[in-house]
């Protein structure tokens, strides 16, 4: 039996959850989330109420996508994404490689001088979860804002320079998390890849033994109102292999 048997998290090693777009003005009048970028997970977003966009930025350059209920978008590793709500904006957020955004597979565009070493960092972008969540909300609200003097900086760049920079420093910063990410990878999406292979082997030799295995599961969120990057999550505990 290979590795991926008995994989029970959701469909293919993603994860979900529900957000509400901040609706927080930042300098520029503009309502919504933090600016950030995923460096080893796709991202797509399920609209189901609400009005707003999502402002992107890669080496093709600054595009706005918008969103209204029903739309899907998705986008890669890479992709620098600004949420923006302008009427109460609600999606649902699948997220390749589950336990992989949680366990930090962001980052948030600051300025350069914030993302010289993990502490740094850090200190810049933790909000305290066991604050009141007035001071949650202020510490949410100035790291979107400081991170947004930053995407700033990088959309009116001259030239590709700044974006390259950009991706060196983020790389650098998640670089003493990769054994773990890997190993959250192994237990995740690479399970879940795996136990299909393990079933098409089974069937191409005849034994359907695995649907005696079937079962249903069901879960509801395990925090609720989270602040995120974005907004506010409901989230669903990250579930691999048991």
């Amino acid at each position: 039996m290979v590795s991926g048997a008995g994989f029970t998290g959701l469909p293919g090693g993603v994860a979900v959850s529900h957000l509400t777009v901040y609706d927080w003005p930042a300098a520029d009048g503009v309502r919504g989330g933090t600016p950030h970028m995923h460096l080893t997970c796709s991202e797509a977003y399920v609209v189901t109420g609400g009005r707003g966009a999502v402002q992107t930025l890669t080496t093709s350059g600054y595009e706005v996508t918008p969103l209204v209920p029903g739309a899907v978008a998705w986008f890669t590793p890479g992709t620098i994404h600004r949420l923006v709500n302008e009427e109460d904006l609600r999606i649902t957020v699948l997220m390749q490689n589950s336990g992989l955004p949680e366990a930090g597979d962001a980052v948030l565009t600051l300025p350069p001088r914030y993302l010289a070493d993990p502490g740094t960092y850090a200190a810049a972008t933790t909000i305290p979860v066991d604050a009141p969540e007035e001071e949650q909300a202020r510490a949410a609200r100035a790291r979107r804002d400081l991170a947004l003097e930053g995407y700033r900086a990088l959309r009116d760049a001259d030239g590709p320079e700044a974006l390259a920079a950009f991706h060196r420093a983020a790389a650098a910063l998640v670089r003493p998390r990769l054994a773990e990410w890997r190993e959250r990878w192994r237990r995740g999406a690479e399970a879940a890849a795996a136990a299909t292979g393990e079933q098409l082997d089974r069937l191409e030799e005849g034994d359907a033994d695995h649907l005696i295995e079937a079962v249903v599961r069901a879960e509801q969120p395990s925090a609720y109102g989270r602040f995120g990057m974005c907004g506010r999550l409901d989230v669903y505990a990250a579930r691999t292999r048991p």
